[in-house]
């Protein structure tokens, strides 16, 4: 077994129908940056509230790769 390393990178995906597509979002731009991705850890979630109703989502994420 070949070690590996793994290159961590932060980011915060954003949406306006959920949790869920937020999170996609944010690892679909890590996927174009950076290729091929291991996994992700949910760091925070929070949220936007309008008219007492909520908003938009914001998802931060910690992603690994392989480091290059």
């Amino acid at each position: 077994m070949t070690d590996r390393v793994y290159q961590v990178v932060q980011l915060v995906g954003t949406s306006e129908i959920g949790i869920e597509e937020a999170i996609n979002n944010a690892i679909a731009h890590a996927a174009k940056v950076h290729g091929k991705l291991d996994w992700y850890e949910v760091m925070e979630t929070r949220g936007f509230i309008d008219n007492d109703k909520s908003k938009y989502y914001q998802v931060h994420l910690k992603i690994g790769c392989h480091a290059h």
